[in-house]
Protein backbone atom coordinates (compact mmCIF):
# COMPACT_ATOMS: atom_id res chain seq x y z
CA UNK A 1 0.00 0.00 0.00
CA UNK A 2 0.84 3.27 -1.13
CA UNK A 3 1.13 6.20 2.26
CA UNK A 4 2.13 9.75 1.67
CA UNK A 5 4.97 11.24 3.58
CA UNK A 6 4.74 11.83 6.95
CA UNK A 7 3.96 15.38 8.06
CA UNK A 8 6.62 16.95 9.82
CA UNK A 9 5.18 20.12 10.14
CA UNK A 10 5.99 21.58 13.53
CA UNK A 11 6.06 25.15 12.86
CA UNK A 12 5.33 27.40 16.26
CA UNK A 13 2.30 29.57 15.98
CA UNK A 14 2.06 32.70 17.65
CA UNK A 15 2.39 33.06 21.52
CA UNK A 16 -1.04 36.00 21.54
CA UNK A 17 -3.04 33.91 18.75
CA UNK A 18 -2.82 30.78 20.67
CA UNK A 19 -3.30 32.66 23.63
CA UNK A 20 -6.77 33.98 22.85
CA UNK A 21 -8.01 31.19 21.25
CA UNK A 22 -7.50 29.60 24.78
CA UNK A 23 -9.03 32.46 26.36
CA UNK A 24 -11.80 31.94 24.08
CA UNK A 25 -12.29 27.85 24.82
CA UNK A 26 -12.90 29.07 28.73
CA UNK A 27 -16.07 31.10 27.95
CA UNK A 28 -18.34 28.54 29.12
CA UNK A 29 -17.10 28.51 32.33
CA UNK A 30 -16.96 32.04 32.17
CA UNK A 31 -18.95 32.61 35.33
CA UNK A 32 -17.27 30.01 37.49
CA UNK A 33 -14.29 31.58 36.53
CA UNK A 34 -15.40 35.44 37.19
CA UNK A 35 -16.55 34.09 40.72
CA UNK A 36 -13.48 32.39 41.59
CA UNK A 37 -11.80 35.80 40.72
CA UNK A 38 -13.68 37.64 42.52
CA UNK A 39 -13.16 35.35 45.72
CA UNK A 40 -9.55 35.24 44.83
CA UNK A 41 -9.47 39.31 44.78
CA UNK A 42 -11.36 39.45 48.49
CA UNK A 43 -8.89 37.08 49.82
CA UNK A 44 -5.97 39.36 48.48
CA UNK A 45 -7.72 42.75 49.56
CA UNK A 46 -8.05 41.04 53.25
CA UNK A 47 -4.79 39.91 53.12
CA UNK A 48 -3.69 43.35 52.37
CA UNK A 49 -5.20 44.95 55.09
CA UNK A 50 -3.41 42.91 57.67
CA UNK A 51 0.34 44.54 57.44
CA UNK A 52 -1.77 47.97 58.24
CA UNK A 53 -3.60 46.16 61.39
CA UNK A 54 -0.12 45.41 62.13
CA UNK A 55 1.22 49.11 61.88
CA UNK A 56 -1.25 50.21 64.02
CA UNK A 57 -0.52 47.64 67.19
CA UNK A 58 3.29 48.78 66.62
CA UNK A 59 2.07 52.20 67.10
CA UNK A 60 0.18 51.51 70.44
CA UNK A 61 3.33 49.61 71.57
CA UNK A 62 5.10 52.55 71.09
CA UNK A 63 2.74 54.81 73.29
CA UNK A 64 2.94 55.32 77.13
CA UNK A 65 1.13 53.31 78.65
CA UNK A 66 0.46 50.81 76.24
CA UNK A 67 -3.41 50.50 76.07
CA UNK A 68 -3.85 46.25 75.97
CA UNK A 69 -7.26 46.41 75.37
CA UNK A 70 -6.58 48.13 71.95
CA UNK A 71 -4.37 45.80 70.85
CA UNK A 72 -6.36 42.65 71.76
CA UNK A 73 -8.91 44.01 69.90
CA UNK A 74 -6.29 44.99 66.61
CA UNK A 75 -5.30 41.33 66.96
CA UNK A 76 -8.73 39.65 67.30
CA UNK A 77 -9.84 41.84 64.14
CA UNK A 78 -6.16 40.69 62.30
CA UNK A 79 -7.59 36.85 62.99
CA UNK A 80 -10.96 37.81 61.72
CA UNK A 81 -8.99 39.35 58.61
CA UNK A 82 -7.20 36.36 57.83
CA UNK A 83 -9.34 33.86 58.87
CA UNK A 84 -11.83 35.52 55.77
CA UNK A 85 -9.11 35.99 53.45
CA UNK A 86 -8.73 31.71 54.10
CA UNK A 87 -12.20 30.82 53.41
CA UNK A 88 -12.31 32.63 49.87
CA UNK A 89 -9.09 31.44 49.08
CA UNK A 90 -10.47 28.28 49.85
CA UNK A 91 -13.52 29.00 47.82
CA UNK A 92 -11.57 29.94 44.84
CA UNK A 93 -9.62 27.16 44.55
CA UNK A 94 -12.46 25.26 44.63
CA UNK A 95 -14.17 26.74 42.00
CA UNK A 96 -10.51 27.22 39.55
CA UNK A 97 -10.16 23.33 40.17
CA UNK A 98 -13.56 22.82 39.10
CA UNK A 99 -13.08 24.87 35.98
CA UNK A 100 -9.85 23.28 35.08
CA UNK A 101 -10.81 19.80 35.31
CA UNK A 102 -13.86 20.68 33.25
CA UNK A 103 -11.76 21.71 30.46
CA UNK A 104 -9.32 19.30 30.47
CA UNK A 105 -12.76 16.86 29.90
CA UNK A 106 -13.98 18.66 27.38
CA UNK A 107 -10.58 18.78 25.66
CA UNK A 108 -10.20 14.77 25.56
CA UNK A 109 -13.75 15.10 24.53
CA UNK A 110 -13.18 17.14 21.69
CA UNK A 111 -9.93 15.52 20.49
CA UNK A 112 -11.46 12.17 20.72
CA UNK A 113 -14.55 13.41 18.45
CA UNK A 114 -11.87 15.09 15.93
CA UNK A 115 -10.68 11.75 15.92
CA UNK A 116 -14.12 10.44 14.16
CA UNK A 117 -13.71 13.29 11.79
CA UNK A 118 -10.04 13.16 10.57
CA UNK A 119 -9.83 11.55 7.11
CA UNK A 120 -7.67 8.37 6.67
CA UNK A 121 -5.14 10.35 5.05
CA UNK A 122 -4.30 12.27 8.40
CA UNK A 123 -4.15 9.29 10.01
CA UNK A 124 -1.41 7.78 7.80
CA UNK A 125 0.81 10.69 7.97
CA UNK A 126 0.73 11.60 11.82
CA UNK A 127 3.04 9.28 14.07
CA UNK A 128 0.03 7.33 16.46
CA UNK A 129 2.14 8.46 19.78
CA UNK A 130 2.08 12.15 18.68
CA UNK A 131 -2.02 12.27 18.47
CA UNK A 132 -1.82 9.88 22.40
CA UNK A 133 0.66 12.75 23.73
CA UNK A 134 -1.83 15.25 22.40
CA UNK A 135 -4.93 14.01 24.06
CA UNK A 136 -2.89 12.37 27.29
CA UNK A 137 0.30 14.39 28.19
CA UNK A 138 -1.32 17.97 26.72
CA UNK A 139 -4.19 18.31 28.08
CA UNK A 140 -2.86 16.88 31.35
CA UNK A 141 -0.38 19.98 31.29
CA UNK A 142 -2.64 22.22 29.65
CA UNK A 143 -5.08 21.59 32.93
CA UNK A 144 -2.59 21.78 35.40
CA UNK A 145 -0.64 24.54 34.34
CA UNK A 146 -4.09 26.41 33.73
CA UNK A 147 -5.25 26.00 36.79
CA UNK A 148 -1.86 27.72 38.34
CA UNK A 149 -2.26 30.71 35.83
CA UNK A 150 -5.66 31.01 36.83
CA UNK A 151 -5.31 30.52 40.59
CA UNK A 152 -2.38 33.33 41.05
CA UNK A 153 -3.08 35.43 38.33
CA UNK A 154 -5.75 37.58 40.13
CA UNK A 155 -4.28 37.13 43.37
CA UNK A 156 -1.02 38.44 42.43
CA UNK A 157 -1.93 41.11 40.45
CA UNK A 158 -4.12 42.34 42.65
CA UNK A 159 -1.56 41.89 46.11
CA UNK A 160 0.93 43.76 43.37
CA UNK A 161 -1.59 46.73 43.08
CA UNK A 162 -2.99 46.80 46.57
CA UNK A 163 0.97 46.58 47.84
CA UNK A 164 1.73 49.95 45.64
CA UNK A 165 -1.57 51.64 47.10
CA UNK A 166 -0.41 50.92 50.50
CA UNK A 167 3.08 51.38 49.84
CA UNK A 168 2.26 55.43 49.14
CA UNK A 169 -0.29 55.81 51.86
CA UNK A 170 2.88 54.95 54.09
CA UNK A 171 5.71 56.44 52.10
CA UNK A 172 5.91 58.31 48.64
CA UNK A 173 9.63 58.62 48.69
CA UNK A 174 10.35 54.61 49.86
CA UNK A 175 7.36 53.60 47.03
CA UNK A 176 9.81 55.47 44.27
CA UNK A 177 12.61 53.45 45.51
CA UNK A 178 10.62 50.36 45.11
CA UNK A 179 8.88 50.76 42.01
CA UNK A 180 12.32 52.38 40.03
CA UNK A 181 13.63 48.98 40.45
CA UNK A 182 10.77 47.13 38.30
CA UNK A 183 11.14 47.90 35.21
CA UNK A 184 14.83 47.20 35.07
CA UNK A 185 13.81 43.46 36.01
CA UNK A 186 10.66 43.91 33.57
CA UNK A 187 12.93 44.42 30.60
CA UNK A 188 15.34 41.19 31.07
CA UNK A 189 12.02 39.09 32.38
CA UNK A 190 10.42 40.20 28.76
CA UNK A 191 13.69 38.71 26.97
CA UNK A 192 13.96 35.52 28.70
CA UNK A 193 10.56 35.05 28.35
CA UNK A 194 10.70 35.83 24.48
CA UNK A 195 13.55 33.61 24.23
CA UNK A 196 12.63 30.57 26.02
CA UNK A 197 9.12 30.23 24.68
CA UNK A 198 10.10 28.54 21.04
CA UNK A 199 11.84 25.81 23.55
CA UNK A 200 8.59 24.95 25.24
CA UNK A 201 7.04 24.35 21.95
CA UNK A 202 9.98 22.38 20.93
CA UNK A 203 9.62 20.50 24.48
CA UNK A 204 5.79 18.88 23.76
CA UNK A 205 6.88 17.97 20.73
CA UNK A 206 9.67 16.32 20.70
CA UNK A 207 7.63 14.47 24.07
CA UNK A 208 5.52 13.91 21.24
CA UNK A 209 7.53 11.81 19.60
CA UNK A 210 9.33 10.11 21.92
CA UNK A 211 5.78 8.82 22.88
CA UNK A 212 5.29 7.78 18.66
CA UNK A 213 9.06 5.66 19.13
CA UNK A 214 7.97 3.93 22.36
CA UNK A 215 5.12 2.59 21.10
CA UNK A 216 6.49 1.61 18.29
CA UNK A 217 9.21 -0.58 19.84
CA UNK A 218 6.93 -1.72 22.52
CA UNK A 219 4.45 -2.91 19.64
CA UNK A 220 7.46 -4.39 17.65
CA UNK A 221 9.49 -5.83 20.56
CA UNK A 222 9.66 -9.49 18.88
CA UNK A 223 10.85 -8.22 15.87
CA UNK A 224 13.52 -5.77 16.97
CA UNK A 225 14.77 -9.10 19.65
CA UNK A 226 14.34 -11.45 16.43
CA UNK A 227 16.97 -9.41 14.46
CA UNK A 228 18.77 -8.07 17.49
CA UNK A 229 18.16 -4.41 16.92
CA UNK A 230 18.29 -3.50 20.46
CA UNK A 231 21.24 -1.36 19.74
CA UNK A 232 19.82 0.35 16.52
CA UNK A 233 16.42 0.99 18.69
CA UNK A 234 18.45 2.81 21.72
CA UNK A 235 20.39 4.56 19.37
CA UNK A 236 17.57 6.27 17.91
CA UNK A 237 15.57 6.84 21.20
CA UNK A 238 18.80 8.23 22.71
CA UNK A 239 18.27 10.62 19.65
CA UNK A 240 14.76 11.62 20.26
CA UNK A 241 15.41 11.76 24.10
CA UNK A 242 18.65 14.23 23.62
CA UNK A 243 16.30 16.37 21.61
CA UNK A 244 13.88 16.64 24.60
CA UNK A 245 16.43 16.50 27.35
CA UNK A 246 18.34 19.66 24.71
CA UNK A 247 14.70 21.69 24.38
CA UNK A 248 13.21 20.89 27.93
CA UNK A 249 16.67 22.30 29.55
CA UNK A 250 16.75 25.24 27.76
CA UNK A 251 12.90 25.85 28.50
CA UNK A 252 13.43 25.61 32.14
CA UNK A 253 16.71 27.62 32.34
CA UNK A 254 15.60 30.31 30.70
CA UNK A 255 11.88 29.99 32.97
CA UNK A 256 14.00 29.42 35.71
CA UNK A 257 16.13 32.31 35.46
CA UNK A 258 13.24 34.73 36.79
CA UNK A 259 12.91 33.83 39.87
CA UNK A 260 16.37 34.21 40.72
CA UNK A 261 16.59 37.54 38.82
CA UNK A 262 13.59 38.78 40.73
CA UNK A 263 14.77 37.69 43.83
CA UNK A 264 18.39 39.64 43.15
CA UNK A 265 15.95 42.94 41.97
CA UNK A 266 13.86 42.52 45.35
CA UNK A 267 16.51 41.91 47.55
CA UNK A 268 18.25 44.77 46.31
CA UNK A 269 15.36 47.03 47.17
CA UNK A 270 14.97 45.45 50.10
CA UNK A 271 18.46 46.48 51.34
CA UNK A 272 17.74 50.12 50.19
CA UNK A 273 14.53 50.39 52.00
CA UNK A 274 15.82 49.54 54.93
CA UNK A 275 19.14 51.75 54.99
CA UNK A 276 16.93 55.01 53.98
CA UNK A 277 13.65 54.28 56.22
CA UNK A 278 16.66 53.47 59.01
CA UNK A 279 17.76 57.45 58.27
CA UNK A 280 14.42 58.18 58.47
CA UNK A 281 13.22 56.41 62.03
CA UNK A 282 16.16 57.86 63.55
CA UNK A 283 14.72 61.54 62.75
CA UNK A 284 11.34 60.61 63.66
CA UNK A 285 11.12 57.22 66.23
CA UNK A 286 7.50 57.16 64.96
CA UNK A 287 8.75 56.39 61.99
CA UNK A 288 9.48 53.01 63.23
CA UNK A 289 6.15 51.17 62.78
CA UNK A 290 5.83 52.49 59.17
CA UNK A 291 9.21 50.90 57.99
CA UNK A 292 8.16 47.69 59.11
CA UNK A 293 4.41 48.17 57.73
CA UNK A 294 6.31 49.63 54.62
CA UNK A 295 8.97 46.55 54.56
CA UNK A 296 6.01 44.09 54.95
CA UNK A 297 4.11 45.49 52.13
CA UNK A 298 7.40 45.37 49.98
CA UNK A 299 7.94 41.67 50.87
CA UNK A 300 4.32 41.33 49.46
CA UNK A 301 4.76 43.36 46.16
CA UNK A 302 7.96 41.55 45.66
CA UNK A 303 6.66 38.05 46.42
CA UNK A 304 3.83 39.03 44.04
CA UNK A 305 6.24 40.40 41.50
CA UNK A 306 8.13 37.07 41.41
CA UNK A 307 5.18 35.00 41.16
CA UNK A 308 3.94 37.01 38.52
CA UNK A 309 7.75 35.78 36.69
CA UNK A 310 6.31 32.36 37.50
CA UNK A 311 3.07 32.71 35.83
CA UNK A 312 4.45 33.93 32.90
CA UNK A 313 6.59 30.85 32.91
CA UNK A 314 4.13 28.73 33.41
CA UNK A 315 1.87 30.19 30.82
CA UNK A 316 4.48 28.85 28.26
CA UNK A 317 3.63 25.75 29.22
CA UNK A 318 -0.08 26.24 29.04
CA UNK A 319 0.09 27.93 25.62
CA UNK A 320 2.87 25.40 24.46
CA UNK A 321 0.32 22.56 24.84
CA UNK A 322 -2.58 24.29 24.06
CA UNK A 323 -0.63 25.24 20.08
CA UNK A 324 -0.43 21.37 19.72
CA UNK A 325 -3.93 20.80 21.11
CA UNK A 326 -5.65 23.36 18.59
CA UNK A 327 -3.15 22.21 15.58
CA UNK A 328 -5.07 18.56 16.28
CA UNK A 329 -8.48 20.67 16.34
CA UNK A 330 -7.66 22.72 13.69
CA UNK A 331 -6.83 19.84 11.18
CA UNK A 332 -8.76 19.84 8.26
CA UNK A 333 -11.55 17.23 8.40
CA UNK A 334 -13.84 15.09 5.82
CA UNK A 335 -16.01 17.04 3.89
CA UNK A 336 -19.31 17.57 5.70
CA UNK A 337 -21.88 15.14 3.86
CA UNK A 338 -25.44 16.61 5.87
CA UNK A 339 -27.00 17.74 2.64
CA UNK A 340 -26.51 14.39 0.39
CA UNK A 341 -29.65 12.92 0.74
CA UNK A 342 -29.45 10.20 -1.69
CA UNK A 343 -29.12 6.85 0.34
CA UNK A 344 -28.62 2.59 -0.78
CA UNK A 345 -30.78 0.20 0.87
CA UNK A 346 -28.62 -2.39 2.23
CA UNK A 347 -30.93 -5.14 1.52
CA UNK A 348 -31.76 -3.74 -2.01
CA UNK A 349 -28.48 -3.60 -3.54
CA UNK A 350 -27.55 -5.86 -5.65
CA UNK A 351 -23.90 -5.16 -6.34
CA UNK A 352 -23.08 -4.17 -9.70
CA UNK A 353 -20.14 -1.83 -9.61
CA UNK A 354 -18.05 0.29 -12.18
CA UNK A 355 -14.75 2.28 -11.82
CA UNK A 356 -15.15 5.14 -14.40
CA UNK A 357 -11.78 7.39 -15.87
CA UNK A 358 -10.35 6.37 -12.28
CA UNK A 359 -7.32 8.65 -11.33
CA UNK A 360 -5.89 8.91 -8.07
CA UNK A 361 -2.57 10.03 -6.50
CA UNK A 362 -1.39 10.33 -2.58
CA UNK A 363 0.05 13.78 -3.31
CA UNK A 364 0.34 15.69 -6.73
CA UNK A 365 3.61 14.86 -7.66
CA UNK A 366 2.72 10.68 -7.39
CA UNK A 367 -0.16 9.06 -9.04
CA UNK A 368 -0.64 5.71 -8.09
CA UNK A 369 -3.67 4.83 -10.55
CA UNK A 370 -4.23 5.81 -14.02
CA UNK A 371 -7.29 5.91 -15.90
CA UNK A 372 -8.76 2.58 -14.27
CA UNK A 373 -11.85 1.51 -16.04
CA UNK A 374 -13.87 -1.69 -14.93
CA UNK A 375 -17.45 -2.96 -14.59
CA UNK A 376 -17.90 -5.76 -12.43
CA UNK A 377 -21.08 -7.67 -12.15
CA UNK A 378 -23.37 -8.54 -8.99
CA UNK A 379 -22.60 -11.35 -7.25
CA UNK A 380 -19.00 -11.76 -8.90
CA UNK A 381 -15.87 -12.77 -6.64
CA UNK A 382 -13.18 -10.31 -8.32
CA UNK A 383 -9.58 -11.37 -7.36
CA UNK A 384 -7.13 -8.23 -7.40
CA UNK A 385 -3.24 -9.35 -7.90
CA UNK A 386 -0.20 -7.62 -8.58
CA UNK A 387 3.18 -7.02 -7.30
CA UNK A 388 3.71 -4.74 -4.38
CA UNK A 389 2.49 -1.10 -4.86
CA UNK A 390 0.81 -2.48 -7.95
CA UNK A 391 -2.16 -0.12 -6.13
CA UNK A 392 -4.39 -2.92 -5.12
CA UNK A 393 -4.92 -1.59 -1.74
CA UNK A 394 -5.58 2.15 -2.95
CA UNK A 395 -8.30 0.76 -4.95
CA UNK A 396 -10.03 -0.77 -2.23
CA UNK A 397 -9.45 2.62 -0.43
CA UNK A 398 -11.26 4.59 -2.47
CA UNK A 399 -14.00 2.27 -2.91
CA UNK A 400 -14.68 2.11 0.70
CA UNK A 401 -14.06 6.21 0.75
CA UNK A 402 -11.43 6.26 2.90
CA UNK A 403 -10.25 8.50 0.44
CA UNK A 404 -11.61 10.52 -2.74
CA UNK A 405 -9.38 10.24 -6.50
CA UNK A 406 -8.66 13.06 -8.41
CA UNK A 407 -11.12 12.31 -10.98
CA UNK A 408 -13.31 9.49 -12.16
CA UNK A 409 -15.87 7.33 -10.38
CA UNK A 410 -16.88 4.65 -8.72
CA UNK A 411 -20.67 3.85 -9.38
CA UNK A 412 -22.38 1.06 -6.92
CA UNK A 413 -25.78 -0.26 -8.93
CA UNK A 414 -25.53 3.15 -11.48
CA UNK A 415 -25.14 5.38 -8.52
CA UNK A 416 -22.29 7.08 -8.07
CA UNK A 417 -20.60 6.55 -4.42
CA UNK A 418 -19.72 10.26 -4.01
CA UNK A 419 -22.92 11.49 -4.17
CA UNK A 420 -23.59 8.74 -1.14
CA UNK A 421 -22.57 9.34 2.78
CA UNK A 422 -19.79 7.29 3.49
CA UNK A 423 -21.36 6.00 6.10
CA UNK A 424 -23.83 4.45 3.65
CA UNK A 425 -21.36 3.33 1.29
CA UNK A 426 -19.42 1.57 4.75
CA UNK A 427 -22.57 -0.12 5.43
CA UNK A 428 -22.40 -1.87 2.05
CA UNK A 429 -19.64 -3.81 2.77
CA UNK A 430 -18.03 -6.47 5.12
CA UNK A 431 -14.20 -5.95 5.34
CA UNK A 432 -11.66 -7.84 6.94
CA UNK A 433 -7.85 -6.50 6.75
CA UNK A 434 -4.83 -8.23 6.76
CA UNK A 435 -3.79 -6.73 10.08
CA UNK A 436 -6.33 -8.34 12.74
CA UNK A 437 -7.97 -5.88 15.05
CA UNK A 438 -9.42 -7.20 18.16
CA UNK A 439 -10.40 -4.88 21.42
CA UNK A 440 -10.40 -6.40 25.50
CA UNK A 441 -13.71 -7.67 25.68
CA UNK A 442 -15.57 -10.80 25.09
CA UNK A 443 -15.11 -13.24 21.69
CA UNK A 444 -19.04 -12.48 21.21
CA UNK A 445 -18.96 -8.71 21.74
CA UNK A 446 -15.54 -8.84 19.40
CA UNK A 447 -17.71 -11.03 16.83
CA UNK A 448 -20.91 -8.72 16.37
CA UNK A 449 -18.55 -5.62 16.85
CA UNK A 450 -20.31 -4.54 13.16
CA UNK A 451 -23.52 -6.20 14.05
CA UNK A 452 -24.74 -5.43 17.63
CA UNK A 453 -28.34 -6.97 17.22
CA UNK A 454 -26.89 -10.26 16.07
CA UNK A 455 -28.31 -12.78 18.90
CA UNK A 456 -26.00 -15.70 20.44
CA UNK A 457 -27.29 -17.84 17.50
CA UNK A 458 -26.25 -15.78 14.79
CA UNK A 459 -22.94 -15.43 16.26
CA UNK A 460 -22.60 -19.42 16.66
CA UNK A 461 -24.25 -20.44 13.46
CA UNK A 462 -21.91 -18.12 11.48
CA UNK A 463 -18.75 -19.18 13.38
CA UNK A 464 -19.94 -23.33 12.74
CA UNK A 465 -19.78 -21.42 8.97
CA UNK A 466 -16.34 -20.45 9.48
CA UNK A 467 -15.46 -23.60 11.45
CA UNK A 468 -14.07 -21.88 14.92
CA UNK A 469 -16.91 -23.07 16.94
CA UNK A 470 -14.78 -26.01 18.69
CA UNK A 471 -11.79 -23.75 18.48
CA UNK A 472 -13.89 -20.71 20.75
CA UNK A 473 -15.68 -23.86 23.19
CA UNK A 474 -11.83 -24.94 23.84
CA UNK A 475 -11.22 -21.42 25.68
CA UNK A 476 -12.05 -20.85 29.32
CA UNK A 477 -15.84 -19.67 29.27
CA UNK A 478 -16.18 -20.16 25.50
CA UNK A 479 -18.12 -16.87 23.90
CA UNK A 480 -17.72 -15.39 27.11
CA UNK A 481 -13.73 -15.18 26.98
CA UNK A 482 -12.37 -11.94 27.81
CA UNK A 483 -9.63 -11.32 24.88
CA UNK A 484 -6.59 -9.37 26.39
CA UNK A 485 -3.06 -9.51 26.20
CA UNK A 486 -3.20 -12.82 28.24
CA UNK A 487 -5.40 -14.95 25.72
CA UNK A 488 -3.57 -17.17 23.87
CA UNK A 489 -5.05 -16.98 20.44
CA UNK A 490 -2.42 -17.35 17.40
CA UNK A 491 -2.69 -14.79 14.47
CA UNK A 492 -4.20 -17.54 12.52
CA UNK A 493 -7.27 -17.85 15.38
CA UNK A 494 -7.74 -14.16 15.70
CA UNK A 495 -7.66 -13.81 11.95
CA UNK A 496 -10.98 -16.31 11.91
CA UNK A 497 -12.32 -14.27 14.65
CA UNK A 498 -12.56 -11.14 11.97
CA UNK A 499 -13.32 -13.11 9.24
CA UNK A 500 -16.27 -13.97 11.31
CA UNK A 501 -17.45 -10.80 12.09
CA UNK A 502 -17.14 -9.88 8.35
CA UNK A 503 -19.91 -12.51 7.97
CA UNK A 504 -21.89 -11.61 10.67
CA UNK A 505 -22.19 -8.20 9.52
CA UNK A 506 -24.20 -8.97 6.45
CA UNK A 507 -23.46 -6.90 3.83
CA UNK A 508 -24.16 -7.63 -0.09
CA UNK A 509 -20.58 -6.94 -0.83
CA UNK A 510 -17.29 -8.22 0.78
CA UNK A 511 -13.75 -6.97 0.72
CA UNK A 512 -11.54 -9.36 2.23
CA UNK A 513 -7.89 -7.42 2.18
CA UNK A 514 -5.62 -10.54 2.43
CA UNK A 515 -7.29 -12.09 4.88
CA UNK A 516 -5.82 -15.64 4.76
CA UNK A 517 -2.55 -14.48 4.81
CA UNK A 518 -1.72 -15.18 8.44
CA UNK A 519 -4.03 -18.19 8.21
CA UNK A 520 -2.16 -21.85 8.21
CA UNK A 521 -3.16 -23.94 5.27
CA UNK A 522 -5.46 -26.58 6.94
CA UNK A 523 -6.99 -23.36 8.11
CA UNK A 524 -7.02 -21.94 4.88
CA UNK A 525 -9.02 -24.76 3.70
CA UNK A 526 -11.80 -24.54 5.91
CA UNK A 527 -11.48 -20.70 5.63
CA UNK A 528 -12.46 -21.38 2.21
CA UNK A 529 -14.94 -24.00 2.09
CA UNK A 530 -16.94 -20.96 4.34
CA UNK A 531 -16.13 -18.33 2.27
CA UNK A 532 -17.65 -20.33 -0.62
CA UNK A 533 -21.18 -20.32 1.23
CA UNK A 534 -20.64 -16.38 2.54
CA UNK A 535 -19.87 -15.52 -1.29
CA UNK A 536 -22.68 -17.02 -2.58
CA UNK A 537 -24.52 -14.43 -4.52
CA UNK A 538 -22.30 -11.28 -2.92
CA UNK A 539 -20.13 -9.39 -4.95
CA UNK A 540 -16.76 -10.16 -3.52
CA UNK A 541 -13.54 -8.41 -3.66
CA UNK A 542 -10.36 -10.50 -2.88
CA UNK A 543 -6.81 -9.03 -2.43
CA UNK A 544 -4.05 -11.57 -2.25
CA UNK A 545 -0.59 -12.89 -3.18
CA UNK A 546 -1.09 -16.26 -2.51
CA UNK A 547 -2.65 -16.98 -5.85
CA UNK A 548 -3.83 -20.49 -5.12
CA UNK A 549 -6.69 -18.80 -2.92
CA UNK A 550 -7.98 -16.83 -5.64
CA UNK A 551 -8.21 -19.38 -8.90
CA UNK A 552 -11.79 -19.70 -8.58
CA UNK A 553 -12.19 -16.36 -8.99
CA UNK A 554 -14.47 -15.49 -11.91
CA UNK A 555 -12.71 -12.52 -12.71
CA UNK A 556 -9.34 -11.60 -12.15
CA UNK A 557 -7.98 -8.24 -12.25
CA UNK A 558 -4.34 -7.81 -12.94
CA UNK A 559 -2.66 -4.29 -11.56
CA UNK A 560 1.27 -3.31 -12.52
CA UNK A 561 1.99 0.11 -12.28
CA UNK A 562 -1.83 1.60 -11.30
CA UNK A 563 -3.25 0.01 -14.48
CA UNK A 564 -5.16 -2.87 -15.31
CA UNK A 565 -2.64 -4.55 -17.25
CA UNK A 566 -4.80 -8.22 -17.36
CA UNK A 567 -8.53 -9.20 -17.15
CA UNK A 568 -10.33 -12.94 -16.59
CA UNK A 569 -10.49 -16.08 -15.48
CA UNK A 570 -7.84 -18.17 -13.90
CA UNK A 571 -7.85 -20.37 -17.06
CA UNK A 572 -8.02 -17.49 -19.49
CA UNK A 573 -4.84 -15.34 -18.06
CA UNK A 574 -2.67 -18.25 -17.89
CA UNK A 575 -3.30 -18.92 -21.71
CA UNK A 576 -2.21 -15.44 -22.43
CA UNK A 577 1.08 -16.33 -20.95
CA UNK A 578 1.40 -12.79 -19.75
CA UNK A 579 1.77 -10.80 -16.37
CA UNK A 580 -0.43 -13.27 -14.02
CA UNK A 581 1.24 -16.28 -15.88
CA UNK A 582 4.19 -14.64 -14.51
CA UNK A 583 3.01 -14.50 -10.78
CA UNK A 584 1.47 -18.13 -10.99
CA UNK A 585 4.63 -19.66 -11.79
CA UNK A 586 6.71 -18.01 -9.72
CA UNK A 587 4.84 -19.36 -6.72
CA UNK A 588 4.53 -22.87 -8.04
Amino acid sequence: MHNPPKNNNNKPKHFKKTFGKLLVSLKDSAWQIIIGLICAGISTVLAIIGPDQIKKIGTLILQKPVELNEVTKIAISLLIIYGMSFVFSFIQGILINKVTAKISKNFRSKLSQKINNLPLSYIDTTPTGDVLSRVTNDVDTLGDTLNTSLSYSVTSIATVIGSIIMMFSYSWKLSLVALAIVPISVIVISLIFKSSQKYFKLQQDELGLINGHIEEIYAGHNVITAYNAEDKVEEKFDKINGKLFSSSYKANILSGLMHPIMNFFGNLGYAIIIIWGGIMSIKDITFVPVVIAFVTYYRMFNNEVSQVANIFSTLQTTVASSERIFEFLEAVEQEDESNKKLKLDVKTVKGNIEFKNLNFGYTPEKQILFDLNTKIKAGQKIAIVGSTGAGKTTLVNLLMRFYEPNSGDILIDGTKISDLKRENVRKLFGMVLQDTWLFEGTIKENIAYGNPKASIEDIINACKYAGIHHLIMSQPNGYDCILNEETSLSGGEKQLLTIVRAMLHDAPMLILDEATSSVDTRTEILIQKAMDKLLKNRTSFIIAHRLSTIVNADVILVMKDGRIVESGTHEQLLELNGVYSSLYRAQF
